[in-house]
């Protein structure tokens, strides 16, 4: 798969923006730092390669765009329905730049099975709200919420996804 990953991205992105770190400017307490800047046209042009990715394999794909201490930045590409996950320490802000879905929050997970300590993951969301979310659109899904993102057959959703640690 990774030599279907870069082949795909030499056809969509030849020449390949990387997404550079912060740098520092300046010494000592003057020092400055750049923010990390994703511009809608940046992310979306990633979303293309992610949709080709998802095209290749199981229908989704993802990236981490970059990890902060408390949090970390991801895009990610459905052209089907998500697992039921659980996050036990981070919440989820999703910020729809494309496409849209439905956003099941609350109830329980069926299935649970942890995957990672404190990652639930499960075949579905049974009791919870279910929300439409489309481009434009921001969801936080809180530390400790069953949520899972289903996307009818014909649509698909690009989200930036940030996970935020709300507790230790």
């Amino acid at each position: 798969m990774d030599r279907l990953a870069k082949e795909i991205l030499k056809e969509l992105l030849p020449a390949e923006k990387e997404i550079a770190p912060a740098p520092k400017r300046g010494k000592g307490k003057d020092a400055t730092v750049a923010v990390d800047h994703w511009t809608p046209a940046i992310l979306l042009e990633r979303g293309r390669y992610l949709r080709e990715l998802a095209r290749h394999g199981d229908g989704q794909a993802s990236e981490t765009l970059k990890e902060y201490p408390q949090h970390h930045a991801m895009l990610s590409f459905r052209a089907r329905d998500g697992v039921a996950e659980l996050h036990e320490k981070f919440a989820d802000v999703f910020y729809v730049l494309a496409g849209g879905a439905s956003l099941v929050t609350g109830g329980t997970v069926a299935g649970a099975h942890s995957v990672a300590p404190g990652e639930i993951r499960g075949d579905r969301v049974d009791g919870g709200l279910q929300q439409q979310l489309r481009a434009g659109d921001v969801a936080h899904v809180p530390a400790g919420v069953p949520h899972q993102m289903l996307v009818a057959s014909d649509k698909t959703v690009t989200c930036l996804v940030m996970k935020i640690r709300e507790s230790e």
